[in-house]
């Protein structure tokens, strides 16, 4: 077990709807890693190899899962490096159903294993968004284990919905990796910043706080049909404070280390995790929730 996994992320500018132009910068980019002493955890965000406003092209631009980790695995070897996990957004083609997924997969010198995909749950259609007119969204949110402990992805609107990383962390994961393409907006206060990155920071922070856990957060950067994408990307720790967060405009590499014993350490000294466990049950059991309530014949009774 990995306990201070290095980790590398990839603050792309992709341009859009350029797949193997889109692939080879990762390639430059995957090579000054390697020069740099290489990294455990390379993370790339939403729709880091074809762009995320795709709107109709998506269908286009889709790919199955197998190909996708390929195209990933055989480019971190060529620019060198060794043994790593990868995780990237990217668009899916499953059999002709599209989703907006994240996958993670580890690579060595001679091959590759997926060793989980995420498909959003949340597809934004609202103001400048328009997924759901394309994509259908997933259904399940799953932890999975990697050499530094249990973790789980989440994909941009995922991890505004509070009870999606609380779902994650009652599932024991211990890092949350979060690829997104997060459009700026707004000027708050007297900071000369985005409304919509202090928000992003503060839904981090507090998150990672809550829960003890880690948060790798990756996100996409550039201009795509005029709207601007914050990038913003960031490593936050189990007790809420910000490792490192790169500005919002450049393409990038972020790096840093995780202390994964710091986890243990957060939930020991902060018991919301816990305490959340034991309440649970009783909160469950709320005649008032939307929640199914155990079988019901044809009629519906």
């Amino acid at each position: 077990m990995l306990t201070s996994p290095r980790v590398a992320i990839l603050q792309s500018k992709p341009r859009k709807g350029a797949y193997a132009e889109n692939l080879r910068a990762a390639g430059e980019a995957f090579a000054q890693i390697v020069a740099g002493g290489g990294a455990d955890l390379v993370v790339l965000p939403e729709g880091a190899l074809t762009g995320y406003f795709l709107e109709g092209a998506v269908y286009e631009l889709a790919l199955p899962v197998f190909r996708i980790a390929d195209d990933l695995a055989r480019t971190w070897r060529e620019a060198g490096g060794a043994r790593a996990d990868i995780v990237s957004g990217f668009y899916e083609d499953d059999g002709g159903t599209y989703y907006n997924s994240a996958i993670f997969v580890e690579v060595d010198a001679i091959g590759e294993r997926i060793a989980h995909v995420h498909r959003k749950l949340f597809l934004p259609t609202y103001g400048v968004f328009d997924e759901e007119r394309f994509l259908s969204r997933g259904r399940s949110l799953k932890t999975f284990q990697t050499r530094f402990g249990r973790a789980a992805m989440l994909i941009c609107e995922d991890i505004w919905h509070s009870i999606v990383p609380t779902i994650a962390a009652l599932k024991d994961a211990r890092i949350l990796i979060v690829p997104s393409a997060a459009p700026g907006r707004g000027i708050e206060g007297t900071r000369d910043e985005l409304t919509s990155v202090t928000h992003w920071r503060n839904i981090l922070t507090s998150t990672a706080a809550e829960h003890g856990v880690y948060i790798v957060y990756a996100g996409l950067t550039g201009f795509e049909g005029g709207k601007g994408l914050s990038g913003s990307s960031a490593i936050v720790d189990p007790f809420g404070r910000l490792v490192v967060q790169t500005n919002m405009t450049e393409p990038c590499i972020v790096d840093g280390t995780l202390d994964m014993d710091e986890v243990d350490m957060a939930r020991a000294s902060m018991p919301l995790l816990g305490d959340l466990r034991s309440v649970l049950p009783d909160l469950l059991l709320d005649d008032e929730l939307p929640l199914p309530r155990g079988r019901h014949d044809a009629h519906g009774r």
